[in-house]
């Protein structure tokens, strides 16, 4: 992502969202593209690869996440942020699972959306492997030593419980669903019921008032998302 501006290719049908999208976006320091359609979008990444797309998942000539799948098939890798009802969970979880990275829901605010992009692209920046220390706020994880800090004093976790803190810790700022963490802790054929046990167990840990997480929150109907870090 070298050059003046990055750019952000929106691929919505709606015409009031894509202005919302363009202004607010631009005021950012974006180049925005626009598509209103599947095959438009698709024909503006082969003309000029976009840094990042927003892509609506419901679009006129298909889904939006028929078309993601498309991309990540082909080996296209730039980020995506997914704009989706509030009562599409099933698809949100669908198209995080086909490799989307974020999502935002509708109605939408553009400062939202904007810490969204952010992060998603941080991401792609980043190198490969880990930082030895993780910093949120009063939360530090040394991920060579496993020792966990919350305002300096050691907490003790099970090792299910770092393992999931671990996987948060690389994806922080990004969503997670309840079947990526499943997979990466348990494997595939796991129940979520363990997951939500062992995040209920993990809050109480570390965060001041577990029902109010700070670091852990919920996403719900879709799975959990560690805060950024410092």
């Amino acid at each position: 992502m070298t050059g003046s501006a990055v750019k952000i290719l929106v691929v919505d049908d709606e015409p009031p969202i894509r202005k919302l999208l363009r202004v607010g976006l631009t005021a950012q320091g974006y180049e925005v593209h626009e598509a209103p359609n599947a095959a438009a979008a698709s024909q503006s990444i082969a003309q000029d690869m976009p840094d990042l797309v927003v892509l609506d998942l419901g679009l006129p000539d298909k889904p939006g996440h028929d078309l993601l799948q498309e991309w990540r098939d082909e080996g296209l890798s730039m980020p995506v942020v997914i704009l989706s009802s509030r009562t599409d969970e099933a698809g949100i979880v669908k198209a995080l699972e086909s490799g989307a990275d974020d999502y935002v829901t509708k109605p939408f605010g553009i400062n939202e959306l904007g810490a969204r992009i952010r992060v998603a692209l941080r991401h792609r920046l980043q190198q490969q492997g880990e930082k030895a220390i993780f910093q949120t706020g009063g939360l530090s994880i040394d991920l060579v030593k496993r020792i966990v800090k919350v305002d300096g004093q050691e907490i003790k976790l099970s090792p299910k419980e770092y393992d999931i803190l671990r996987v948060l810790a690389q994806h922080a700022g990004k969503v997670l669903t309840h079947q990526f963490l499943l997979k990466q802790i348990w494997g595939p054929a796991a129940d979520v019921q363990y997951l939500r046990v062992y995040v209920r167990q993990l809050r109480q840990k570390v965060e001041q008032i577990p029902d109010q997480p700070h670091y852990i929150t919920t996403e719900t109907g879709v799975g959990y998302r560690l805060r950024e870090p410092d």
